[in-house]
């Protein structure tokens, strides 16, 4: 068989193979036994230098035909296998859309958090800031700027947890209310002021059914001029109203707080029974609940804050968050807030 019949046959040889190569793998093997240096190809390509010279060009032109040809039909073979087991991947790893996902619970704010909350959006709606301040605070602005002597019980070791209790001037203590930061405020703030500041206090209470040694409290601190206790009674009676519901009524008595004179107790209508249900679960017949303590701010206050008492006047208020949503919820145990039970936290959903 001379060299040009030795490379039709080889062509027509390799073409096949490489028509039925079924995958990419098996395409390169086919590629290697075609026109590697052992194929009929191959050996030609080796002989070209012993070839009769007037022959040579024939051959050679023979050669470059048929693996050009072998060459075209492994490149269009090859692209063909690679979208082939391209899809056939897509295929294997395709995710069918139309499955029910995965559904994981969601979690919802705690109780407290959405009493914090909305009582915080009843005063913004009426012009109020948010202010906040540290939570591990100063004895000045804890009681001495509160206008609360040395002397007051407030300040003993069994009320209050001292981180540093030494020189006045630089005890550290677990703030007990939110009332430090309307002192801060002030200092750092002209007049007009309308702020509320939410946040978490610290006492030594022993831990019972009402009392907890960290809870939560919103102060409240209007300062401008020609403010009156009447305006007080007006933005509390407004809070009252939407918290509670537009029929709440309220009532203040006189009480005593070092930073406010005259000061007051603020009682809100039972919303269950109105007093008129002697044996109602909220009030227990008394026909009103209590809620927080207020006053118009003591002249002393704005004077350590650096405002002028003769230019001022100003009212403040502080709102113990679990008292509200305990009397609005039924609940009778403070520790429920704490306890972390799933059973009481999913009866709250925000």
């Amino acid at each position: 068989m001379d060299l040009l019949e030795r490379l039709d046959e080889a062509r027509d040889t390799a073409l096949e193979a490489v028509s039925k190569a079924a995958s990419l793998a098996e395409l390169a093997s086919v590629e290697t036994a075609v026109l590697g240096k052992d194929s009929d190809i191959g050996a030609v390509r080796r002989s070209m230098g012993s070839i009769d010279p007037d022959l040579r060009p024939r051959v050679g032109a023979k050669l470059n035909e048929v693996t050009k040809a072998v060459t075209a039909l492994l490149e269009e073979r090859r692209a063909e296998l690679e979208r082939q087991e391209a899809e056939e991947r897509l295929q294997a790893e395709r995710v069918d859309m139309t499955l029910p996902a995965v559904e994981y619970p969601l979690g919802v704010l705690h109780v407290l958090q959405q009493t914090i909350d909305e009582i915080t959006d009843i005063f913004t709606s009426i012009g109020y800031a948010v202010a906040d301040g540290p939570e591990a605070e100063l004895a000045w602005y804890n009681f001495d700027a509160l206008n609360t002597p040395p002397t007051h019980p407030a300040r003993f070791e069994s009320d209050t947890m001292y981180l540093d209790y030494g020189d006045p001037a630089d005890e550290m203590l677990l703030r007990t209310q939110t009332s430090p930061v309307q002192v801060r405020w002030m200092e750092s703030h002209e007049p007009p002021v309308y702020i509320i500041a939410p946040g978490k206090t610290y006492r030594t209470d022993a831990i019972d059914a009402t009392h907890l040694p960290v809870f939560h409290q919103i102060e409240g601190l209007a300062v401008d001029e020609d403010i009156t206790f009447a305006d007080l009674k007006g933005t509390l009676h407004y809070f009252a109203k939407e918290f509670f519901g537009p029929g709440t009524k309220i009532r203040l008595r006189p009480h005593f707080f070092p930073f406010t004179e005259p000061s007051a107790e603020l009682d809100v209508s039972c919303f269950n029974c109105d007093g008129g249900e002697p044996d109602c679960r909220v009030c227990k017949g008394a026909g009103w609940l209590e809620m927080l303590g207020c006053g118009m701010v003591d002249p002393a206050v704005f004077a350590a804050a650096g405002y002028d008492p003769e230019k001022v006047t100003g009212f403040a208020f502080g709102i113990g968050v679990e008292r509200p949503a305990m009397v609005r919820y039924g609940i009778n145990d403070i520790r429920n807030f704490t306890d972390n039970d799933l059973r009481f936290l999913h009866q709250f959903p925000s």
